[in-house]
């Protein structure tokens, strides 16, 4: 891998997991899987175009960049476990 790329790897990694998780709970929460599938490679394409177009200009905010990708992350991580703590206190009732 390009030691350019390697700072945005750890972002590409829990931004994977992250997509993971929000696409979870768009099946939880009864979402046509066909509309949620082809939504979801539109924003790929578009984040792939971004990304292979922009890069040059992001190398210069890197850490910034990281920063606010992860922090990010994080909210949506919390949020999604926010969400669901109401399921799982009905689930042991």
């Amino acid at each position: 891998m390009d030691s350019e790329l390697k700072t945005f790897s750890v972002l590409l990694i829990f931004g994977n997991i992250e997509n993971l998780i929000l696409a979870a709970q768009g099946v939880a929460a009864g979402v046509n899987p066909l509309g949620l599938a082809i939504l979801s490679l539109i924003a790929v394409v578009f984040w792939l175009s971004l990304g292979t177009f922009g890069t040059r200009i992001a190398m210069k905010y890197a850490r910034v960049i990281n920063f606010i990708g992860g922090l990010a992350i994080f909210i949506l991580g919390i949020q999604a476990m926010m969400e669901s703590v109401p399921g799982i206190l009905a689930f042991f009732h």
